[in-house]
């Protein structure tokens, strides 16, 4: 068993104590180290980071920051939260961090409560060119408190439309212009963003989910000189446990402290803390810089292999992690194919696609450059996604049987 399982000492108090939730630990171990991990937003995350998680600090209640807590007993809290925040601000050159927000749409919700009011206008990528929930969907918060106003890509590249950016701001003067998506794989030029919000007096925020780990990794522009606030998640590519992260300016520290304790969150989950100051010490390391321009170069030897093989990729291409790709030249739509492709191990997500009424797949290659496979294994894996959409009992049970065999000679947590 891979070391994603459950330690000894846990399954046998889980056995005696509660052995179907025994049994879901170990089940999803082994789904994990049996299948191959490809969406776009997960990742493997260290031992070390799985050991902090499961840490005494778990236990530990800390409404407020180091230092001015609403709970006694805070000392080694404090020093955690202390060591995040420290090493987040060095890691990518940020004034001020907040490791609080329990998730990236946590982290967005208080950017939003830190610089606008309800009603205010805000700018971002419209959700079926790849934009995020928290961008305006009328089903969530953002949606329902906000005026937004979507911007999209050009229908012949695919590349986000500049020109479209820059007049919808000086028409609609917005309080705010959010660049960022989960679903776009191409680098956002923060340097223009940076030039419309001023241009029309709005605040930028960056939401940098999906690429702040290859930023981590020098594989990525920075948004952090650009953005007035930046949002975060700690898992994804930098590999760190699930939650969220706001870096700013200094002159907005205060205001971004307070929309996450007390506006939008109570206590601070500890145990997450110091397991994000775990990641972000592993993010400031040369092996994780090889590691993040790893993930870029896999993506795009994924991303040609698949186009060879008949898929139409969105832009063209990929500078990031993630490849997003429409199956309609094959005669499948987004559902089916990920479908197919999940009974034959491997898996990935849908998403939207700009000007049509389908949808694609959307998939990454940091959890399997985490596994250490290479170029060879991401040509291999495209020859894979072939065999498995044809639907065909014997192809789906031969692919499950090489996804198998992959996973057993690159495990999840070492040989």
């Amino acid at each position: 068993m891979p070391v994603s399982a459950p330690p000894e000492e846990v399954l046998d108090v889980l056995r005696r104590q509660d052995p179907q939730i025994a049994d879901v630990l170990l089940g999803e171990a082994r789904r994990q180290a049996e299948t191959l991990q490809l969406i776009a937003a997960e990742n493997f995350t260290s031992p070390a980071v799985l050991a902090t998680l499961g840490s005494p600090l778990a236990n530990k209640y800390a409404e407020g920051y180091p230092g001015a807590r609403h709970h006694g007993g805070c000392e080694y809290a404090d020093a955690a939260e202390r060591i995040a925040v420290e090493r987040a601000t060095a890691l990518f050159g940020a004034d001020h961090a907040n490791l609080q927000p329990h998730s990236g749409s946590s982290a967005v919700l208080a950017a939003y409560a830190a610089l606008l009011r309800p009603g205010d206008t805000v700018l971002a990528m419209g959700l079926e060119h790849g934009g995020h929930l928290t961008h305006g969907s009328p089903a969530n918060f953002s949606g329902r408190w906000f005026d937004f106003v979507p911007y999209g890509v050009d229908a012949e590249t695919g590349l986000i439309d500049y020109e479209q950016v820059a007049a919808l701001a000086r028409h609609h003067r917005p309080t705010a212009i959010v660049c960022g998506s989960i679903s776009y794989p191409r680098h956002p030029d923060y340097a223009l963003f940076r030039a419309v919000a001023d241009e029309v007096g709005a605040y930028l925020i960056a939401d940098a989910a999906h690429p702040i780990g290859l930023v981590a990794g020098g594989a990525a522009p920075n948004p952090v000189p650009y953005a007035d606030v930046v949002c975060a998640t700690t898992h994804k590519v930098l590999r760190g446990p699930r939650g969220g992260m706001l870096l700013c300016t200094a002159e907005l520290a205060e205001r971004v402290d307070r929309a996450v304790f007390p506006f939008t969150q109570g206590g601070a989950q500890m145990h997450t803390i110091a397991a994000k100051a775990v990641a972000l010490g592993e993010a400031s390391t040369p092996a994780f810089t090889a590691y993040a321009h790893r993930v870029v170069e896999h993506a795009r030897v994924l991303a040609a292999a698949l186009a060879a093989e008949g898929f139409a990729l969105t832009t063209g291409g990929t500078d990031t992690h993630l490849i997003t790709a429409d199956p309609a030249p094959l005669g499948l739509d987004g559902r089916t194919a990920r479908a197919r492709l999940s009974a034959a191990g491997l898996v990935l997500d849908t998403c939207a696609l700009p000007y049509g009424d389908g949808r694609g797949i959307r998939l990454g290659t940091a959890a399997v450059t985490t596994q250490g496979m290479g170029a060879p294994e991401m040509a291999g894996i495209a020859a894979l996604f072939t065999a498995a959409l044809r639907d065909e009992p014997e192809e789906t049970a031969r692919v499950r049987a090489e996804v198998r065999e992959l996973t057993r000679s690159f495990p999840p947590y070492g040989r």
